[in-house]
């Protein structure tokens, strides 16, 4: 009889470890390197935010197709920008100064920058312009066993999960490395897709590159969960086994 508790207790502490397999990223690194990259451009949705400048080679001529400069009056953080920025509506389209509304549902930053140079040219409004798009509110919310949870903005046009990850700290060493989920709207449609990060094979997935208001969820791993459940830690777990040893030696007295 005690010798089964010890190989109980003993086979609880065991199970509540975990290895090296749950818990390294990019295990088969060596046999997955120099891949092609493809790169994936965001596409404008409803709710996005535009900063958009046009410049030309006379400074005074582009004026009334730029709106007021916030930023030179106190700064020119993403946050003092987006209240000069261009609201897409729901329909997917954005007031612009003189050339009214434009269409820019579901293109890239790119699409609309020739789309808006086009327009000012043929409209015989201004010569060889340069327009400048940018997306000023793209964001992401990273939840569950990261270190700093919690909803992050990025500027940059393309940012991988790993990236993402980063801004909330990394995972915890109880994060479920090998099933990240991730959630998507695409054209109204809710998708959900499961990331293993031991392996590099999630680098060639539509994923990897992460889009504006993606959730990414890490749940606990295994021996995370164990400890959530009769006994804590592997703290506590000690302490049970030195407490079955000793009573154990002395009811053998």
């Amino acid at each position: 009889m005690k010798l089964k508790v010890l190989a109980i207790l003993s086979l609880i502490l065991v199970s509540s470890c975990a290895s090296k397999k749950d818990i390294l990223y990019l295990q088969d690194a060596d046999i997955n390197s120099n891949v092609k990259i493809g790169y994936q451009t965001t596409r404008i949705q409803p709710n996005d935010i535009l900063k958009i400048t046009v410049e030309t080679l006379v400074p005074e001529a582009a004026i009334p197709y730029n709106r007021g400069n916030i930023g030179g009056l106190g700064g020119n953080s993403v946050e003092l920008m987006k209240l000069e920025g261009y609201l897409v509506t729901n329909d997917g389209s954005i007031n612009f100064p003189i050339l009214g509304d434009i269409s820019v549902h579901n293109l890239t930053t790119k699409e609309i920058e020739n789309k808006i140079a086009k327009l000012l040219i043929e409209g015989g409004h201004l010569n060889n312009p340069n327009v400048n798009v940018r997306l000023l509110n793209a964001k992401i919310t990273i939840l569950g066993e990261v270190n700093a949870p919690g909803t992050y903005t990025f500027t940059e046009q393309n940012i991988t999960i790993l990236q993402a990850l980063g801004y909330a700290g990394d995972l915890t060493i109880n994060g479920k490395r090998d099933d990240i989920i991730i959630t998507r709207d695409v054209d109204g449609v809710r998708k959900i897709s499961h990331m293993d990060l031991t392996s590099t094979e999630f680098m060639n997935s539509e994923y990897y590159y992460i889009k504006p208001n993606d959730n990414i969820i890490v749940n606990q791993n295994d021996p995370r969960v164990k400890q959530s459940g009769y006994i804590g830690n592997v703290g506590t777990v000690l302490s049970v086994i030195s407490f079955a040893l000793t009573l154990t030696i002395l009811l053998s007295k």
